[in-house]
């Protein structure tokens, strides 16, 4: 009876925590989809378009950290809780905004809620699975996203077709809402799993002497530089550059979300079955490299599409082994820290690249100056990640007791 309890306990958890996981497409997808609508509707530029981008990420990253020492020290249960319930309630607010400096104030806001969704979350999927399967748990993660994406993507241009721009904001951030109520009620911490002794500023600074925390670290700024990028200004291209009208634009945009969602589980399943993260890590970067090359000069509609659907394939497959292969070596222990040490880096690719593309926009005329420094990030990103498979293999076979 216990066993099928603590079954169902984790299916109804996970799921819950799936859906409210989803609920933040609309605070990413939902104003990158809506861009040219809110850009025209506040009279802003590309360049201020990437600083709305920007801001929202800045805080996010800036929350990371503390976002992870929270975690460790709490447990992540309502933790996660406050940040998905207020980051619904600041994208209801922004369907709402009338000036630029509204938008920037909500999104700056919904960054730092945002931390509060993203590590407590990962941490709270992972808890309920074997050491062994936690690529494939913190993979499964990031599954609602994209789900949600889709979602968004399908139902949202009609809605705004059929009403404004602000109408698929309040209608999905009140149904995130209800879902967060729903987790908080019925949700549940896994049975006899401890928090463990939360770690202190001492045990912080000591972990950062270890390569492999800034090697995955430089691994996460490429990664999300990659993702967050493409999925900021992929609806603005197609629509400002392409001449693809809105509804088609959510049509690619939901069949690329329903292409990366699975994405995330087969990565982290091939890094479980391999027992190898830096090879999934460098071969998902090696296709990225030469998709986003190819993005960059290729005129062809169909052909851009193609490369769309092959990045959004390659984008997040190496997520779950990026963020366990730290923790396979410093142990589930220090998870919070780590994963949100890892995450601070990927948000400040975010903003990097979310604010340059936009500037290298109203500089050059197009987006393949943009496309085409992406690239370059994954070539590097190869390089890293041939490093990190020679010092995890090391680590591993001096400690093995901290797979655990």
């Amino acid at each position: 009876m216990g066993k099928e309890a603590s079954r169902a306990d984790r299916i109804v958890t996970v799921t819950l925590t799936i859906f409210c996981q989803g609920s933040q497409a609309l605070a990413l997808g939902g104003i990158a989809l809506f861009l040219p609508k809110i850009r025209a509707a506040l009279g802003i530029s590309y360049t201020q378009a990437g600083i709305l981008s920007a801001v929202a990420t800045l805080s996010y990253a800036l929350m990371q950290i503390p976002a992870g020492l929270l975690v460790d020290r709490f447990g992540p249960r309502k933790l996660f809780f406050v940040g998905a319930f207020a980051t619904n309630l600041l994208a209801f607010a922004f369907g709402g905004v009338t000036a630029f400096w509204m938008a920037l104030l909500i999104q700056a806001l919904a960054g730092v809620f945002r931390a509060l969704l993203f590590i407590p979350g990962l941490v709270f999927v992972a808890s309920w699975f074997p050491p062994a399967r936690r690529a494939t748990a913190m993979g499964i993660f990031t599954i609602g996203g994209f789900v949600g994406n889709v979602v968004l993507s399908v139902t949202g241009p009609a809605l705004a077709s059929a009403y404004t721009w602000r109408a698929p904001f309040l209608v999905f951030a009140s149904v995130g809402m209800i879902g967060s109520l729903l987790f908080l009620r019925l949700s549940k911490e896994r049975p006899n799993v401890g928090r463990g002794q939360p770690i202190n500023m001492k045990d912080l600074l000591s972990l950062l002497r270890f390569r492999v925390m800034w090697l995955a670290g430089v691994l996460q700024y490429i990664r999300y530089a990659v993702v967050f990028g493409l999925q900021f200004w992929i609806p603005s291209y197609l629509a400002d550059e392409r001449g693809v009208a809105l509804p088609a634009v959510g049509a690619i945009v939901a069949v690329s979300s329903a292409i990366t969602a699975p994405s995330n589980f087969l990565g982290g399943y091939v890094s479980d079955r391999l027992r190898n993260p830096p090879v999934v890590i460098g071969g998902a970067l090696l296709v990225l490299a030469i998709a986003l090359a190819l993005l960059a000069t290729v005129n062809n509609l169909a052909i851009v599409i193609a490369l769309i659907f092959v990045t959004a394939l390659f984008q997040q497959f190496y997520f779950g082994p990026l963020f366990s292969a730290p923790v396979e070596v410093l142990g589930l222990r220090n998870a919070g820290v780590t994963t949100g040490f890892g995450n601070t880096f990927a948000n400040v690719g975010a903003l990097t690249f979310g604010y340059a593309i936009g500037a290298l926009k109203d500089r050059t005329g197009g987006f393949g100056v943009g496309f085409s420094a992406l690239a370059g990030c994954c070539v590097v990103g190869l390089v890293l990640a041939v490093w990190l498979g020679r010092l995890r293999s090391r680590a591993l076979a001096f400690a093995p007791s901290r797979t655990g």
